[in-house]
């Protein structure tokens, strides 16, 4: 008679950790929803339609990577989606004098870089909050768009530069997707096996004391803002790329989104807790359920109310479960 293989107590109770983990649910839900879109359309499982369907996601999840850290450490930034327009709008005005694919590159992710900035700067050197700041920021870069483009876009873009945000670098595998896995695994180290990501973790977790133990507070989330205003500029680079024009509309929304993939990957809204491996999954479950929405021709707005209500769920269903297991101990 064989005898049975016991795992140490220590080993055992990783891997019950493991497999209790929010990781692990949200992957067995992107699984339960890429079957559920494949019984609903016929056109699911096209490999072309499936690469298509990772354009939902990409852009917003190299966002979501940066917007990750901040939040971890007790910050946000709701102006991201408004550094797309104005960096958008940057590079079609360059278009018009003759500049060619990698000034525009370059443009993008500059104009970016100093719109984190500028926001690091309000909020680190003036110790304004930085959901106010955000907010502010938010209205005055679309504003700029607004006030330079008005009612007209932006087109010509030259041929070369449409390659980032529409161009594959094998059969079916588009270069954003590319792009993304590179950033989800440099963030994925950047934030679990550095010590800049252990200091995100301890500033989000108590700012006091982290400031106290000799971290350099200011000085940190000020390079999570350049992070996620430079992410923002990579994010207008290819969303300008694949849409081949530029209106002071670009990205409406996009910043509700990016908080909802944030969070939905389990990174706490107050800060202190979170994974890149979480966001990664979540920015694949929102991309399945909207392109599977897509697919059953449901109207956007209808998207708009389920990711706001996705987001409202994720924030209050810890709150709810706490609440629960405190009236049935």
């Amino acid at each position: 008679m064989t005898e049975m293989r016991v795992l140490p107590d220590r080993l055992e109770s990783r891997a019950v950790r493991v497999m209790k983990s929010w990781e692990v649910l949200l992957l067995a839900v992107a699984v339960a929803i890429f079957i559920a879109n494949s019984l609903a359309s016929p056109y699911f499982l096209n490999a072309w339609n499936l690469s298509d369907a990772t354009f939902n996601f990409t852009e917003k999840a190299m966002i979501a990577f940066a917007m990750a850290l901040l939040i971890i450490s007790g910050e946000i930034d709701l102006s991201v989606a408004s550094i797309i327009a104005v960096a958008s709008t940057a590079m079609g005005a360059a278009v018009q004098v003759g500049v060619g694919p990698a000034g525009l590159v370059l443009i993008g992710l500059g104009v970016g870089l100093a719109c984190g900035a500028f926001n690091g700067a309000l909020v680190t050197g003036l110790g304004l909050p930085s959901i106010v700041v955000t907010i502010g920021t938010m209205s005055l870069f679309r504003g700029i768009s607004y006030i330079v483009l008005g009612d007209k876009a932006y087109r010509g873009y030259p041929e070369g530069f449409s390659f980032f945000g529409q161009g594959y670098v094998g059969w079916v595998i588009s270069f954003e997707l590319v792009l993304f896995a590179v950033l989800a695994v440099i963030y994925g180290v950047l934030l679990h096996a550095t010590s800049f990501g252990r200091t995100v973790f301890a500033i989000g977790n108590n700012p006091t004391a982290a400031l106290f133990s000799g971290i350099r507070v200011a000085r940190v989330k000020f390079i999570l803002f350049l992070l996620t205003g430079l992410m923002a500029g990579v994010a207008a680079v290819c969303l300008t790329s694949r849409l081949g024009s530029t209106r002071p509309t670009i990205a409406s929304g996009w910043e509700l989104e990016v908080v909802t993939m944030v969070v939905l990957g389990g990174v706490n809204i107050l800060g202190g807790s979170g994974t890149i491996p979480g966001v990664v999954i979540a920015a694949f479950v929102m991309g399945l359920v909207t392109f599977g929405l897509g697919l059953l021709n449901v109207p956007g707005i209808v998207m708009s109310i389920f990711i706001g209500a996705l987001l409202i769920g994720v924030i209050a269903l810890p709150r709810l479960w706490a609440m629960w297991r405190r009236r049935t101990a």
